[in-house]
């Protein structure tokens, strides 16, 4: 390992050099990208929120029907 020998402040110091540098390399999307990927996460959870009603209720209702059907 080349950072053995160097204390923890020169090593905090070394990464947070190596951040901005990464940093400075990112891009980052316009207004209306985030725009559009919220939309699409909005409307995702929305629609999985629906599916997995819809797909409680019914199993619910079948459980309850074997449960009924099997005490009497």
């Amino acid at each position: 390992m080349a950072d053995e020998g160097k204390s923890w402040i020169q090593k905090t110091k070394d990464y947070i050099d190596d951040l901005k540098l990464e940093m400075r390399r990112v891009t980052w999307p316009n207004r209306k990208q985030v725009e559009g990927t919220t939309a699409v996460v909005i409307f995702s959870v929305f629609a999985f929120a629906g599916y997995f009603f819809v797909v409680d209720m019914l199993l619910e209702r079948g459980v309850t029907g074997v449960l009924h059907y099997f005490a009497k």
